[in-house]
């Protein structure tokens, strides 16, 4: 599968989606409050939180219930979302007030950019991509997120030992990014082939509709190496 230079081609089309009056008032009273603004300078993740704790990236989260209900299970890892949908971003900062969270912050800009632009190297502890767009014609391949020199870039975010997960219910996007993965340096697979469900991942509403239609979900999980 042939490079494409970072940032040339974006993995995700901005849909004009409605906000609900909810999403709404929560986006105007709450992004200033969780939502980080993008910039072409570096940050330590650590500080946009009130508690120094491990940070997980979750890349393209949708409608953030998955992400909410995650970090509400776990308040002693502080999480950053990073989506280009605004109602989605509404949405989870609804969840965000709705539950009371304090360990979620918001990017709302494209993730290639974020990372390569925001993000020291060797600042993060996990990432998180549930269930990307898998862009299933072959003429849209291109488009897919999960793909060299992307996966290197990750690799150079991620602290050693730090861990990637990913879901997805397209086989041939499964088996893609597998691919993809396996050839970027850095990354240990300790299944050696695909990952069994990790248990504390929440069903998405998005893959409880695919497992209705009896899709496979796929998931990947690759380490850091310590070296």
């Amino acid at each position: 599968m042939p490079e494409t230079p970072l940032g040339t081609i974006r993995s995700f089309v901005l849909r004009a989606g409605r906000m609900s009056d909810a999403q709404r008032r929560s986006y105007e009273t709450l992004a200033p409050q969780y939502c980080i603004p993008y910039q072409k300078q570096t940050i330590d993740p650590s500080t946009l939180f009130e508690k120094k704790q491990p940070v997980v990236v979750e890349i393209g989260f949708g409608m953030g219930a998955a992400t909410a209900l995650i970090a509400e299970q776990n308040p002693s890892i502080n999480y950053i979302g990073i989506e280009v949908h605004r109602p989605g971003v509404g949405k989870l900062l609804w969840e965000i007030e709705k539950r009371g969270l304090k360990n979620i912050r918001i990017i709302e800009h494209d993730a290639v950019e974020v990372l390569n632009d925001m993000f020291p190297l060797e600042s993060v502890d996990a990432f998180h991509v549930f269930f990307p767009d898998p862009w299933p014609k072959k003429r849209h391949h291109k488009r897919r997120l999960i793909k060299r020199p992307f996966t290197d870039l990750l690799v150079s975010r991620m602290k050693q030992g730090a861990y990637f997960y990913m879901a997805t219910d397209w086989a041939d996007y499964g088996t893609w990014a597998m691919e993809e993965l396996s050839a970027t340096p850095g990354l240990e697979n300790p299944y050696n082939g695909f990952a069994p469900r990790q248990t504390w991942r929440p069903e998405t509403k998005f893959e409880k509709k695919g497992l209705e239609k009896e899709h496979r979900v796929y998931e990947i999980y690759m380490i850091r190496s310590k070296t």
